[in-house]
């Protein structure tokens, strides 16, 4: 039951976000959405603890397959989201929180799918790492040339927001790894349950804050978010494989460009005072991408297996 336990509470904390917003939008005078960044910060350092420099180093043992994977990153999730946002015909500030979320990295889900896939975990974790590096530059600047039309963008502080929200976590989080590994089990239990709750509320507060924009759009942004999800898979695995790539890396790089870290664009549109528009579709893209991957990992899997 545990396989279930993550995606039946995001059901129960979105319904109650839809039913009883108040709930989640504010305690005793407190907004709660005030709560997303430094929730953020706790997930993105647990993610630093599980790191190490070997991650990032690892681009010079394999530099082809990152460069795919970070080519595709950073080409195949913006613009798809760009074009679904324009087939679609969202409100501005809908539309911009589909662009991005396709302008955000890769994040540590996509490390889990392809450990449980039997993908190449080694090439799916420095891409995550790489990816994570390189996001304060590319992510501002794609949503200034994609988004900027749709939202005004200021790109230093956007900058600035994802060195807090990723960069100084992580790094505090590498350098804790470096010298308290194996010295706080407590910690590296605890942790993932944080992280778990974490994300769960995220969610919840963003859904209620967004109750009635979702209501409106909702179904058209659910579709919206599965198509820029499921043609993400589809296209990283795709170029992978045209390019010269091998089964279980392409499946890698399908991974690294499908699964994008939501989290991280929640945080942003929480900066942005954005919440309940710009937000939504990193609230909805979550969710379901972790449904897709979790089934296309399986799919994965078992044909290893059976190839065996």
């Amino acid at each position: 039951m545990k396989n279930y336990l993550f995606p039946t509470l995001v059901v129960l904390i979105v319904c109650l976000a839809l039913l009883f917003p108040g709930i989640l939008v504010n305690w005793g005078g407190f907004e709660t959405s005030l709560l997303i960044v430094p929730l953020l910060q706790l997930i993105m350092f647990g993610v630093g603890t599980e790191m190490s420099l070997g991650d990032f180093l690892g681009v010079v043992k394999m530099p082809k397959g990152v460069l795919i994977g970070m080519t595709c990153q950073f080409t195949i999730m913006p613009f798809l989201g760009f074009s679904l946002a324009r087939i679609f015909s969202f409100p501005p500030e809908i539309a911009a929180g589909l662009i991005l979320v396709g302008s955000s990295p890769s994040g540590l889900a996509s490390n889990v799918m392809s450990y449980l896939s039997k993908a190449n975990l080694a090439l799916s974790v420095t891409m995550t790492a790489v990816a994570t590096a390189l996001a304060p530059v590319l992510t501002p600047f794609l949503m200034s040339w994609l988004g900027g039309a749709y939202v005004p963008v200021d790109f230093l502080s956007m900058m600035w927001s994802i060195i807090q929200i990723v960069i100084i976590p992580v790094v505090l989080g590498l350098i804790f790894n470096h010298f308290m590994k194996g010295k706080a089990a407590w910690l590296d239990q605890i942790l993932p349950v944080l992280s778990m709750g974490g994300i769960i509320l995220i969610i919840g507060v963003i859904t209620a804050n967004g109750r009635d924009s979702l209501l409106q759009i909702g179904i058209l942004l659910v579709i919206a978010c599965l198509l820029h999800n499921i043609l993400g898979y589809v296209l990283g695995y795709a170029s992978a494989r045209v390019l010269g790539l091998d089964e279980k890396s392409s499946r890698t790089v399908a991974f690294e460009v499908g699964m994008q870290n939501s989290g991280l664009a929640s945080g942003i549109a929480v900066q942005m005072g954005k919440i309940a528009t710009v937000g939504l579709a990193p609230a909805v893209f979550g969710p379901l991408m972790n449904f897709t991957g979790s089934l296309l990992a399986s799919f994965w899997r078992k044909k290893s297996e059976a190839n065996q």
